[in-house]
Parts: C-alpha cells; structure tokens; sequence
C-alpha cells in the first residue's frame, strides 16, 4: 500500500485548483499570531513515507511512524534520530503498515498496523508489551486521553473505540464503543483542556466526497460539525482535512492537503471561525501537534520531514 502514497499525493496536488485569493492571501506579509517554520529534521531516507507523529509527554521526544525497516522512529528535541525499533516483517511483534502513533502518560508507544489489523504496544525501548487483534476492521487513528486511556478509528467499521490499558503489565481491561455511525473516521484527537474528541470523517472517502470534522464532547455529545461544502464558504479553495489536533486553547485544528495549509477551525461551539496558521511551506501534511512551549509540529510526507513552526507575534 505504501508504495502508492507518492501517486495519491500527484492526484491531490493535480486536483487542488488554488484560486487567486488563495494565491494572493499566500503573498502578503505575515499578520502577527501567523506561524512560521523555524526548522525541519527527517528527509528522505531518514523517514519514508511517514504517517503518524506523536510526543512523549516526559521527555518532549517526537515519535514518527513511517515506512523504513524499522517503523518507529524517535527523535531527540534537536531533529537527531535518538532512537528506531518496529521491525517490517510478518511476526506478531512486527509492524506491517502503520497509519498513527501516539505515546502514552507513562512513555509507552502505541501504533495502529494496517496490515494485520491491530493495535501494538510498546515500551519506549522498543520491547513489544501488548497486541490486540481480532477486535478491529481497519484500525486507524490513535490519540492519548488525559486519563491514559487511547482512543482508536475504525475507519472499516464507521466506529470510534476507548481501550483502557496496564501499559506496563500489558493487559487489555476494558474496550469501549464510543461511536459506531461514523462513516469512515481516520483521523482522532483530544483535547487536554476540554477532553472533547474530534474525529476526521470522510463519508465518501477522502476523494470528491470531502471531509467532516465532528467534535464530541467527553460524555460523547456532538458539541460542533463542519464538512468541506460549509468550510468552502470561508475559505477560496476546497479544503480535505487530513488531520487534526487542539491547540492550548481548546481551538480545532486542522491540516489541509488540498491547498498545503494548516488552519484554525476555532472552538466547536463556534464552528467555523476559520483563520489560517501555515499558508506556505508545506507539500502534504498528514499529522499535527504542539509542544508544551506551544510550538507546531506538521509532519510532510511528501517532504518526508517534521517542520516546526512557532508563532510570529510581531
């Protein structure tokens, strides 16, 4: 499946008609609270392919999962891989096809392998700890809750599952269905000041149909909604989300591969006060989060890199 990535971005990029406001929008100087690229690490032969970023809560390491023969890939706060474990290869403890990853509260690795459709452990050393197998269609996003939980799509199902875990005993306890008329969710994440769930949802797929950004709240109420034909009448081009994240503050955030930009969706309850962050830079962003020093990381995969932006107060 990896090998196709290269071709789906040429569709997207070939089938993005950035209109002129867009272009114009791009041009001028960068309004204070923008954010601009201070720096990137990775490149091509150091990640392949990547798909997934996460940090490590304690050590403010970044987690990538790619493509390379090893699939796991840590770096220390410099850009320098500190570290790789996840071997390609068929055995249980192995990776196959990973979309996410996320670390846990207490540093332990958690990646969804679309290739033998299951969720793997593992410690921050790379020592597998727990696979679960067999309760999945086609996991796909994975997020950290505050409380150590982990939050998974399925994007086959249409479903949105809570799995409470010993990490370091690696013992399941407990599988929750917390959504399942979802149509094919893939992107997830929650947000540590609220505990509100936002699931990246493509009814038709991540083609012609668009995308929906649905936001739950902790009890799972839907608190905001907003798909591509509403986010159209705010912004000059067509906009497919391909992932997303809170701010600090509580606000949506979203990457967009149709025009290579990265913007604000606000706060659910406001849905939609769209301000773009990132209009330039990037070539198809597939994973965004922010430092605690409040700095955004995008993952590109078609640069194959991590690019870090920080605020431009002016």
């Amino acid at each position: 499946t990896s090998t196709c990535l290269p071709v789906l971005h040429l569709l997207e990029l070939l089938g993005s008609a950035l209109r002129p406001a867009l272009a114009a929008h791009r041009a001028a100087p960068s309004a204070p609270g923008a954010f601009t690229c201070h720096h990137a690490f990775g490149g091509w032969g150091t990640l392949v392919n990547p798909t997934g970023l996460a940090l490590c809560p304690k050590t403010g390491r970044v987690v990538v999962a790619h493509d390379g023969r090893r699939r796991v890939k840590i770096f220390d706060s410099g850009g320098g891989c500190a570290h790789q474990f996840g071997e390609k290869g068929e055995a249980a403890q192995d990776i196959r096809y990973p979309l996410d990853v996320t670390v846990t509260n207490d540093c332990h690795v958690v990646v969804t392998d679309a290739g033998d459709r299951s969720i793997k452990v593992f410690d921050f050393f790379g020592q597998v700890k727990l696979v679960i197998e067999g309760q999945f269609s086609l996991p796909w996003g994975v997020e950290t809750t505050p409380q150590n939980g982990v939050v998974v799509t399925d994007a086959e199902a249409g479903s949105l599952h809570l799995l409470e875990v010993d990490f370091p005993e690696g013992i399941l306890w407990r599988t929750q269905k917390l959504q399942v008329h979802l149509s094919n969710p893939r992107g997830v994440a929650v947000s540590w000041l609220t505990g509100a769930i936002a699931v990246l949802d493509y009814p038709l797929g991540p083609g012609p149909g668009g995308t929906t950004v649905k936001v739950f709240s902790p009890s799972m109420q839907l608190i905001g909604q907003v798909d591509t034909f509403g986010l159209s009448l705010f912004f000059p081009s067509r906009i497919t989300a391909s992932a997303v994240t809170f701010d600090h503050q509580g606000n949506v955030i979203v990457a967009d591969t149709s025009s290579q930009a990265v913007l604000c969706l606000g706060k659910p309850e406001e849905f939609p006060v769209l301000k773009p962050m990132i209009t330039h830079g990037l070539s198809h962003p597939v994973a965004l989060t922010f430092t605690k020093e409040n700095s955004l990381l995008v993952l590109d995969s078609a640069a194959h890199s991590i690019k870090v932006y920080k605020a431009d107060w002016g």
